[in-house]
């Protein structure tokens, strides 16, 4: 399991993306400053670093020059508000492997992560599987049994995170930064209304409604 490092000083953010990590399988852990973050990423327990620019005691350009100086090969993410050419070039020149500006969607971070971990030696896995359906996170298709369902790209998104998660209840509040972003409405019932479609494409009983807590993936064979 991937650990990642996220230095990032603001809470809703740092919350937002420490969840989707762990939803998505990796082993995440948040410091706020960016003399923590140094030190954790030198310690050689980190197989990835999210940084923010804008952290206090020590900005995120100045961790990055650190890290290079001290020949850790750690890939980092820059995730920063600036998102000028200049900031960019930045950062890219300074040592970074890749580059994003808030706000920003969290399938688009996580693909981002994803690539930087990849090892050869550890095939990736393209095929997520519970209770007869599959997700094929390549051809990105659905099945159910022998039947092959089309998704959207959102819908695609909503069954990669109940897959990710089999049997856990994910309430609505993190279904939504999950799928739809940190920036996104609390207050909207999008959520209800694509976990709707998604029991008319899987199949009714494959979603749980648990009452007063959320939603939760199920194996109907069980």
């Amino acid at each position: 399991m991937n650990r990642v490092l996220v230095a990032e000083d603001e809470a809703r953010i740092a919350s937002f993306v420490e969840k989707g990590l762990r939803a998505s399988g990796f082993t995440p852990t948040v410091v706020r400053d960016g003399t923590a973050a140094l030190d954790l990423a030198l310690s050689g327990e980190f197989d990835l670093l999210i940084l923010d620019i804008g952290l206090p005691k020590m900005d995120g350009f100045t961790v990055l020059r650190r890290l290079r100086q001290e020949r850790a090969t750690l890939p980092v993410i820059i995730l920063t508000a600036r998102d000028s050419v200049t900031d960019t070039v930045a950062g890219l020149e300074g040592g970074a492997d890749d580059y994003m500006s808030k706000p920003f969607r969290f399938e688009e971070l996580l693909a981002r992560v994803r690539i930087r971990l990849r090892d050869e030696r550890s095939p990736e896995v393209t095929v997520l599987r519970h209770g007869g359906l599959a997700l094929d996170l390549r051809t990105r298709r659905a099945s159910v049994g022998s039947r092959t369902i089309d998704l959207t790209a959102r819908e695609f998104l909503l069954t990669e995170v109940f897959l990710r998660n089999p049997g856990q209840v994910l309430s609505r509040e993190q279904l939504l930064s999950l799928v739809w972003g940190y920036d996104f409405d609390p207050g909207s019932n999008v959520v209800d209304v694509y976990v709707r479609y998604l029991r008319r494409k899987l199949g009714a009983d494959r979603i749980e409604t648990v009452r007063g807590m959320g939603y939760r993936l199920a194996d109907p064979d069980q």
